[in-house]
């Protein structure tokens, strides 16, 4: 089976015919009545072969989680959380840490960085960071397997041989310490010897694309299990680079290789170690990016050149492709020394490489120009000492992270005159910490924790505006703690309050264009979160998580960038914020029918401006009180609904279309018109066939059916603005699993 885009187009009119055009505020109000609906959590009269196929019991709510380093119920956690299953992310058609991006209250993603399609700039509740420089640490922890990944760039991993995915939101300032002040995603791979079987995965769709993986799983001994899975992801591009002869990608093109290879030995029920190694190899083209010019007479935007909006007008070489290569590695030793105490031990290393960039007037004047490659290699080590006593359990460890990493553009160009410049910077951090539980009663218990983190930070930085190379050093260190109190109404049902103290070292200056004197570092954020919440299955077909928070920053590090003389220029500025907000996830099963939302409402703004960096700030002005923070939408909401019905033959075919809104946002810690970004909502399905042993699936999908064209990122420029254009486009395709179990 073929499919063009000519095809695609005509499915996607066809579908806009079909659907109308409803409102998001509309669809995401009708799914929150229905989700919380008494009424619609009693389970309806089914036809003979919806019966067969009723939804099962087990789902996402379901899942054991390991938020609190241990394993428990997501309903038994005392923190706001969205977990998604490995088959819930395929029937999302979820091929990376974007994708999950859609469906989880309060959290966004952008991809405003370089120009690389692996950039996850994540933001949960207002907190994150847009820039990838080293210089620069991100808001929201991405953990692999318990390892943290240090960069953004490499952070949107395809998600091949996933057991979950947890999306922890508020400050995790004890149990993952710094650079969690947003929340943390844990991504979790499957284990090997969990099932022996080989699995094979092939797809096909508009646009070019082609997807093949496998995975395979099977003990070579009784206490020794191997897995190994390999990946291949493609596309064809949007656009082209219309001013380079012969070049070597298109704009928007993927090209993609990742493998992991896993070994699990386990010579006595208390002693096991886990090996891994994982790699990837990204070959593609520059993300779609465009420059509009404002004009403040007329109040509205035209075109600042003459290529399609899709594609690039620069005539520099090699700014049409980006690359990316990782590779880790990681070890976890896990020994119970008793019935009640046990150790594990995790280390690591991790490596990135990347090159990119961006032609930030997208013409062929070379006007600003930006070319960029990076590294960044860094090692980890933890040590937990774990005790479960009767109705006390507690979490401690040390912990220590080590990183190195550099920046570099050049060639690079600004208005005709060399811009270049060298960022390296080393960093350092230590971390101890306690974690504990007590059930007063059976319905009552109490939780604490606390953590000392310590960084230690050396940065040289080389720019055009510099008379050499300029090094500074920074040290931050910060207790952080949390409490929660947690009363069950009944096994099922029970609400929690939690205060949770969150910390973030400082950063450097990550493009002091203006100077040595703008060359510095910012002071450390720390964060106060305050939160209640429900979690419960309130009856057996009805499931609700709730949770309201408030949470106040001090010292918020803002990245805010702008044009002067010199160059392209990012500084940090120091302000307080806050940020307050409701989120509700619910599932309502009845029959072969389920039904899944989730709603998000974020009130996030400056509270005051601290301190501003030495450097000129052009016309426009600066973050001020009161301003909105970047990349935080008031209302975020998604619905997925389905329904499986029971084959004769033992067979099941489900169908399931799913829907996903963000509200309006600021590209910038600034309420210009220039940097708004509008709101967006993206539409799916599913159609998947399996077979009565389930070790045969044959689906039809459809990603972002409508075509939507968002931006990702806006950035005033001092006259024009550059735009980060969305790559998810729309696609249609077929996808097959055949799994093959060892007999």
């Amino acid at each position: 089976m073929t499919f063009s885009i000519a095809d695609t187009d005509r499915f996607t009119a066809i579908a806009r015919r079909a659907l109308g055009h409803w409102g998001s505020a509309s669809l995401i109000a009708i799914a929150a009545l229905l989700a919380a609906s008494p009424a619609a959590a009693q389970t309806a009269p089914a036809s003979d072969g919806a019966a067969k196929a009723e939804v099962a019991e087990t789902s996402d709510i379901d899942l054991v989680v390991t938020a609190r380093k241990r394993e428990e119920s997501l309903l038994d956690t005392p923190i706001a959380i969205s977990a998604f299953g490995g088959e819930t992310l395929k029937s999302l058609n979820a091929r990376n840490l974007e994708d999950v991006g859609k469906y989880v209250p309060n959290l966004t993603i952008s991809r405003y960085g370089v120009g690389n399609t692996a950039q996850a700039a994540i933001f949960i509740r207002a907190i994150g960071l847009q820039d990838h420089l080293i210089t620069t640490d991100p808001g929201v922890g991405v953990y692999l397997d318990g390892v943290y990944l240090g960069r953004q760039l490499g952070s949107n991993l395809s998600l091949q041989n996933i057991e979950r995915v947890e999306v922890l939101r508020g400050p995790q300032g004890t149990l993952y310490g710094r650079n969690t002040l947003g929340g943390a995603v844990n991504i979790v791979t499957r284990k090997p010897g969990s099932e022996e079987s080989v699995e094979v995965d092939a797809q096909v769709g508009t646009r070019g694309r082609i997807n093949g993986s496998f995975y395979a799983d099977t003990r070579i001994a009784p206490t020794l299990a191997i897995s190994l899975n390999g990946s291949y992801q493609s596309r064809d591009g949007v656009g082209d680079a219309v001013n380079i002869a012969n070049p070597s990608a298109r704009i928007g093109e993927q090209n993609d290789f990742s493998g992991r290879a896993a070994a699990y030995w386990t010579p006595s029920d208390d002693f096991s170690v886990l090996t891994s190694v994982d790699f990837v190899r990204s070959r593609g083209g520059q993300s779609p990016y465009k420059v509009d010019i404002y004009d403040p007479i007329a109040a509205g935007f035209t075109q600042a050149t003459q290529v399609r909006p899709d594609d690039s007008g620069t005539d520099v070489p090699g700014l049409e492709t980006t690359s990316l290569d990782l590779f880790g590695a990681s070890i976890t030793v896990e020994e119970k020394i008793s019935d009640e105490i046990s150790t594990k031990f995790i280390t690591s290393y991790r490596q990135t490489k990347y090159t990119g960039g961006l032609s930030d007037t997208d013409n062929i004047s070379r006007q600003s120009v930006f070319p960029e490659s990076g590294e960044a290699e860094q090692v980890s080590t933890e040590l937990q000492l774990n005790g479960e006593f009767g109705s006390f359990n507690f979490v401690t460890g040390l912990y220590y992270f080590y990183e190195n990493g550099s920046n570099d553009s050049s060639p690079a160009f600004f208005f005709g005159g060399d811009s270049s410049f060298t960022l390296q910077q080393t960093t350092n951090s230590y971390a101890a910490y306690a974690n504990g539980s007590y059930n007063i009663t059976d319905k009552l218990s109490i939780g604490a924790g606390v953590r000392y983190s310590k960084d230690d930070k050396r940065a040289t930085a080389q720019f055009t505006s510099f008379p050499g190379p300029i090094t500074r050093t920074a040290s931050y260190d910060e207790v952080t703690a949390q409490g929660n109190i947690t009363y069950k109404f009944t096994d099922d049902v029970s609400v929690y309050g939690t205060i949770q103290l969150g910390y973030q070292p400082g950063s450097f200056t990550p493009r002091p264009f203006g100077g040595p004197a703008s060359f510095n570092a910012s002071p450390e954020t720390t964060a106060t979160n305050y939160e209640i919440g429900l979690k419960g299955r309130i009856t057996p077909n009805w499931v609700v998580l709730l949770s309201a928070f408030t949470t106040t920053y001090d010292d918020r590090g803002l990245p805010y960038s702008f044009i002067n003389a010199n160059g392209f220029n990012t500084v940090i500025i120091a302000a307080d914020a806050r940020a307050r907000g409701i989120e509700a996830e619910t599932t309502v099963t009845f029959g072969g029918f389920r039904l899944k939302g989730s709603l998000g409402y974020l009130d996030s703004k400056i509270t005051s401006v601290n301190s501003l960096p030495p450097a000129f700030f052009p016309t426009g002005g600066t973050p001020v009180a009161g301003a909105p923070t970047a990349l935080s939408p008031e209302f975020t909401g998604a619905v997925t609904a389905s329904y499986t019905y029971g084959l004769s033959n033992g067979g099941a075919i489900t169908a399931q279309a799913d829907y996903s809104y963000r509200g309006e946002q600021f590209g910038q810690p600034v309420a210009r018109a220039t940097e708004l970004i509008d709101a967006r909502s993206l539409v799916g399905f599913n159609l998947k066939y399996e077979n009565e042993a389930r070790d045969l699936a044959f689906s039809i999908y459809g990603s972002n059916i409508f075509n939507k064209v968002y931006d990702q990122g806006r950035l005033d420029q001092g006259g024009f603005v550059g735009v980060v254009v969305s790559n998810d486009r729309s696609e249609f395709g077929v996808r097959l699993t055949k799994k093959f179990r060892q007999r």
